[in-house]
Parts: structure tokens; sequence; C-alpha cells
């Protein structure tokens, strides 16, 4: 069994980590999923909201939800810093024995929890939901699964295929997660990068249940830029290949050029379109290089200004911390999160009545 899935209490503690952006009807039906699951599975519990800036009434909904659970925590960022920094931000709030990460849209089914928690409990310390069957557009669907299977190939960890954020993470997970210096983060791939034992359960994802997905084309492309720039060097090594194969080309085509002018005059190539054929290809080249090598000093201009990921405006239920001799190592942490997010902004915390 994993390290620490003991809480001081007695009981295992799960913390959910659940991402928002404009999921004010969303909310009320994950948090009734979840108080379900939670209370079938008798455990003690947290449930973490991150409003990434919503723009809708999501603030109140999660607010007012926190009025009436005390075991609900929201966290609001200052504006929309994405879901990658959402979950971060809600990782390092958390103090569960085990960390369960869902989106928000109710396309990570909370029933799938108490198989994620046996599959824990048999050992594992990363359990991850494995999206074999998806609802939406086909094209999309498969575009998706096309880019999980170039990741797994350029990328220099074994990153699974078709596994989203939806996941369970052990405390050791947690905190190595945590501990990670980056800031232009790809959760799913440093879930994967820190290792210990993990394996997939796998799930049909349905349609958004309310509303529609912020994301479009040019946001997933975007997307799958961020993750193989993260965890691929293989775009670097392709240029050099690039490279090598235009001059080998360049001096074929001399050569042949060459041959042509001596015996056979007429049949060289002649006139000014082969030129610009030639130059313009060139130039092609050199610019999907340069593109290339541009994004990957891009994303390292983005660490080497070490903004934070995120910034906190308020907090509401702090989750409480453990007080045993057995657990101190963690309520320090939990107060070091709490603290890292106080160092970033100024939140102003409020207690809300015990239910």
């Amino acid at each position: 069994m994993p390290d620490g899935t003991i809480s001081a209490e007695g009981a295992t503690r799960l913390s959910a980590v659940i991402p928002c952006y404009r999921e004010g009807q969303s909310v009320p039906v994950m948090h009734e999923r979840l108080t379900a699951v939670f209370n079938e599975l008798g455990v003690d519990y947290e449930i973490i909201f991150v409003d990434s800036g919503s723009p809708d009434d999501t603030p109140q909904v999660l607010a007012e939800l926190a009025a009436r659970d005390r075991r609900v925590t929201v966290i609001s960022h200052s504006r929309a810093f994405g879901s990658q920094s959402a979950y971060s931000s809600g990782m390092r709030l958390a103090s569960g024995d085990a960390v369960i990460l869902l989106d928000g849209d109710l396309q990570d089914p909370p029933e799938l929890i108490p198989e994620l928690v046996a599959r824990w409990r048999e050992g594992y310390a990363v359990v991850y939901g494995e999206r074999i069957k998806r609802e939406g557009p086909m094209l999309i669907n498969l575009a998706r699964k096309a880019f999980y299977r170039i990741l797994q190939r350029l990328s220099y960890i074994a990153i699974p295929v078709d596994a989203g954020d939806f996941s369970l993470l052990d405390r050791r997970v947690v905190d190595a997660i945590n501990a990670l210096p980056e800031t232009h983060r790809f959760v799913r791939g440093l879930r994967a990068f820190v290792g210990f034992r993990q394996i997939g359960i796998p799930y049909e994802r349905p349609e958004r249940l309310f509303g529609r997905s912020s994301n479009n084309m040019l946001a997933n492309l975007g997307w799958a830029r961020r993750a193989i720039i993260s965890f691929s060097y293989t775009p670097l090594d392709l240029i050099g290949w690039l490279a090598l194969i235009t001059t080998a080309a360049s001096a074929i085509f001399a050569l042949v050029e060459i041959v042509l002018k001596v015996v056979d005059p007429s049949a060289a190539p002649k006139g000014y379109a082969t030129l610009i054929v030639v130059i313009l290809f060139v130039g092609g080249i050199q610019l999907i290089c340069i593109s290339v090598i541009g994004s990957y000093m891009a994303h390292m201009y983005e660490e080497v200004k070490a903004r934070p990921p995120y910034i906190v405006d308020e907090i509401i239920n702090p989750p409480r911390p453990r007080r045993s001799d057995a657990t101190s190592r963690r309520s320090s942490d939990n107060r070091d999160a709490l603290a890292f997010l106080a160092h970033v902004s100024t939140p102003a915390q409020e207690e809300a009545p015990s239910d």
C-alpha cells in the first residue's frame, strides 16, 4: 500500500481538485455526485474547486456552495491562467492522502473514483483514466488519438496514450510534482515524469453536460505544441536531419547538373523558374527550422522569467490541517502551500459555517 494512506483521524482522506471556467451549471451537480461517492466509500474528504477567472456566475455558485458545506474549498484566481495552473494551485493546497484530479465539465465521471481508490489501495501510486472512447465529432477525436500517439513516440519519457488529467495521485506523487520548479506545466506529462507505480483504468468519456468547451482548434494546437516542447527534443533532432538531407540532395543535384552539362547540355535545367523553386524550397525549410527553435526559446523564456503560474485572489474554507505527530510533515506541507499562495497574492480567507 502507498506510504501514508491513513490520515490522523484513522480514516483515509481524499482530496478532489476541480478546475472551473464557466462551469456555474456543472458545479452543483459535480458536488452532489462527488459527495455521494465519498460517502459511499466511507472516507474523510475535501473538495477543492479552483475558479480560473470565470466571467459568468461560477464564483457566486462556488461561494454559496462553500457556505453550505465546510468540506468545500474554493480557490479563486485573479484571471484565467488555464486548467494546468488550476490543477497546480489545487494540488499545492490539498491535504489528502491521495488527490483526485477531475475536469469541471463532468466529462470525468466521479462514479469511477471507487475503482481508482481500489487500485491505489492495491499499491499503485498513480491511477489514471484511459479514454478508450469519447463522444464528440469523429474528426476531432481522431486528431486527439493521433496526437497522443505522436507525443508518445516523440517524448523521452513514456506518456500513456489516451490518458487525460483525470487521475488519482498518491501523496508522494503530489509532493514530487509540487516540488518541480517549472511553471509552464503539462500535468499529465509531469505525472509520467515523476514515475512511481502507475496503471490506467479504461472508461468512456461523455460529452459535456452543460455549455460548450472554450477550447478551439487553435487552442488545441497550442496545447499540443506545449506538450511536445516540454517532453521531447525530437523536433530539434529533426532540424539536424533535415539540414543533412537538404545538403546531400543539393550535392546530388549539383553533380547531376554538371554531368548533364558535359554529356547533354540541352537536358540540363534552365531558366529562372527552377531557381525560384529551389530558393523557395530552401527558404521554407529555414523558416520551419527557425520556428521550431523559436518555440523552444519562447518556452525557455517563460521559465526564465519565473513568473508565478497563477495568482490567487481569494481562498474560502482552507483545508483542515492534520494535528498528530504521524502527520506533522503533511501539515507542514499544507502550511507551506498556504504560505506560497500568500506570497504570490494577498488572499482573503473566509470561514464558512459547518454543515
